[in-house]
């Protein structure tokens, strides 16, 4: 989750730039950089890893009357995170910083490359400086003008330029950027953090707006000038960190949406699957996939088995860590070995990636964390691109996991989904209303002696992962179940304080688990169902929205099981974010 920052009217403006970037490392990067104006010109600084590198480098740079800056934390889309690859982008005389992505920029790089225009970078962002030096002839607010006009996707754009050395132009569409003031002091920042203490008014810029910063706010929206609409600012970081919501995990969940379009970008595309992180030479030889993983990772695992052996017709299995490092497993090196962690420090799943190593097996990691104990490990990994989760109940990074492993299944197989994974993620933008309903809902499940959470298909690992999301942060006793394994025994525990959630899909196996469904009301369980058909049979329904695919389903349903997670805890009166008993990386045995 990349963040921008950018300030005009204070002194050492260096200074700001490297505070508000801090304030944006919860969101997660892998390179961080700085561009300044000052009285001999345009000076970048970039470094790959923390903060504290970029910080060392700046010791070494002397500033004259710096006026103006831009500064940008990456999380690696296009390109990996190199250097060269870090923001701010420069041309001969200009520099940008860039969150989003620029869809056609390859269409307009090839145009710039018959014009004898080099590029050095593998990102989509380079090609805006590019195409605004290469309009900058004359008025430079037109040149800018003309590149936003040119370029197409979700972008939040800072541009500055030695040819308007009192000027910060900025361009919004789809991704998120304040531009707030004090007085004849001006900032910006993709959230509100970075701003409190220093403007005391913020205008949240809406899509399509762009301007410039000079003596004053020069806003455009259609091509007519309008006028700002400032808001006081929070006063307090924390709060403002938490984006209003009442946790972090509320917030996780809210940004999940955003969070699959990172990680998606430049990877789903219209031609199908493309990872810059391995190729299809990798996979030569492999006849069967083992996927290792603790806790939400291997619930995102269980997904993937069914995704990839239905797609790609190649055998998975599924590991617990903790077991298979102690069951001297058959490592055949046929055998593509996949671990999954969110932190990237799991100490189980790591000694299993050992053990595969060893055993001269490819290993495959799916991780959050670039530079972690696991990615260093393994031969290739495909990053997840979740930010930092602050929340130790995991919402984005399980949402991450699961579309990595569902990209990676189409892949394999050769298999186009575009259309269908973009409205997957916009199934999981949040309803207000049924997070109302929730609200409401969730004073009714507060006791009773346990929870089933049950489905079928993919939905069995989906009740999986619900039923964890519950105990995680209630306390409440939640088991997971394949629907029909309830006749198999648990069933014997319907009664009415037993509750019972059941995901049933329209798209897969509907009258079989509809069936079960029947067999826990019969015995007066108190059931709630969630699904796209209306069921008035059970005590209570949450409906999804219609499709003709199983994983859109999958996501608003894996959005509505963590929203009930989260609100029967808050009823409890739990510490969300910081449940007992647990911690965010699991990094002894």
């Amino acid at each position: 989750m990349c963040g921008i920052v950018g300030v005009k009217g204070i002194e050492n403006p260096q200074n700001f730039l490297i505070e508000g970037l801090r304030e944006l490392e919860y969101r997660g990067y892998d390179s961080a950089g700085i561009a300044v104006i000052d009285n001999d010109g345009l000076k970048v600084i970039k470094a790959v890893g923390k903060l504290k590198n970029l910080e060392v480098k700046l010791k070494n740079v002397t500033f004259k009357n710096p006026k103006l800056g831009i500064g940008h934390t990456r999380w690696a889309t296009h390109g990996k995170p190199t250097e060269i690859n870090a923001h701010p982008h420069t041309g001969k005389f200009s520099a940008v910083v860039h969150n989003g992505i620029i869809e056609n920029y390859q269409k307009i790089k090839k145009e710039l490359e018959k014009e004898n225009i080099e590029f050095i970078s593998q990102t989509d962002t380079e090609v805006i400086v590019k195409l605004f030096e290469h309009f900058c002839n004359g008025d430079v607010f037109e040149a800018f003008k003309k590149t936003i006009k040119k370029i197409d996707g979700a972008y939040a754009v800072l541009l500055i330029t030695e040819k308007a050395p009192d000027k910060i132009f900025f361009a919004k569409k789809g991704s998120p950027l304040i531009v707030a003031k004090n007085g004849n002091k001006f900032f910006f920042a993709s959230s509100d953090a970075p701003l409190i203490g220093y403007a005391d008014s913020a205008h949240y810029l809406e899509d399509s707006e762009f301007g410039y910063i000079d003596d004053d706010i020069y806003l455009f929206k259609d091509g007519k000038k309008i006028t700002p609409n400032f808001k006081p600012l929070p006063d307090n970081r924390e709060s403002a960190k938490k984006g209003g919501y009442r946790f972090y995990m509320e917030k996780e969940i809210y940004e999940q949406y955003d969070v699959l379009k990172e990680n998606t970008l430049g990877r789903n595309t219209k031609e199908g699957i493309k990872f810059d992180e391995v190729d299809k030479n990798f996979f030569e030889g492999i006849n069967n996939i083992i996927i290792s993983a603790c806790g939400t990772s291997y619930h995102a695992g269980l997904v993937g088995k069914y995704l990839i052996e239905r797609s790609a017709k190649i055998r998975v299995n599924v590991e617990v860590a903790s077991e298979l490092r102690y069951r001297n497993p058959l490592l055949t090196k046929d055998t593509l070995f996949i671990v999954i962690s969110q932190s990237g420090e799991t100490a189980d799943t790591l000694e299993t990636l050992k053990m595969a190593k060893k055993a001269g097996l490819k290993t495959l990691a799916l991780c959050n964390v670039d530079n972690s104990s696991i990615v260093r490990e393994a031969d290739k990994t495909i990053l997840l691109r979740a930010g930092i989760e602050k929340g130790v109940a995991s919402t984005k990074a399980f949402a991450t996991q699961v579309m990595t492993l569902w990209m990676l299944s189409n892949y394999l197989a050769d298999k186009n989904e575009y259309e269908i994974i973009n409205k997957a993620i916009e199934s999981t933008k949040v309803n207000p209303k049924i997070h109302e309903k929730i609200k409401r809902l969730s004073k009714r499940y507060l006791h009773g002696h346990g929870f089933f959470y049950i489905g079928r298909d993919i939905f069995y690992p989906l009740a999986l992962e619900g039923a964890l999301k519950l105990k995680e942060i209630s306390y409440i006793h939640a088991e997971g179940y394949p629907a029909g394994e309830m006749k198999h025994g648990p069933i014997a525990l319907a009664d009415p304080e037993l509750f019972v959630v059941a995901l049933l899909s329209k798209n897969i196996l509907f009258e079989k688990t509809k069936s079960n469904i029947e067999e826990l009301v019969a015995r007066d369980a108190t059931v709630l169902t969630i699904s796209s058909e209306l069921i008035e049979l059970t005590d209570d329904f949450i409906q999804i929205s219609d499709s003709n695919h199983p994983m859109i389903e999958f996501f608003e349903m894996m959005v509505i099981t963590q929203l009930l997670a989260l609100e029967v805890a808050i009823r409890r009166g739990n510490d969300v974010d910081m449940p007992r008993n647990l911690a965010k990386s699991v990094t002894v045995e």
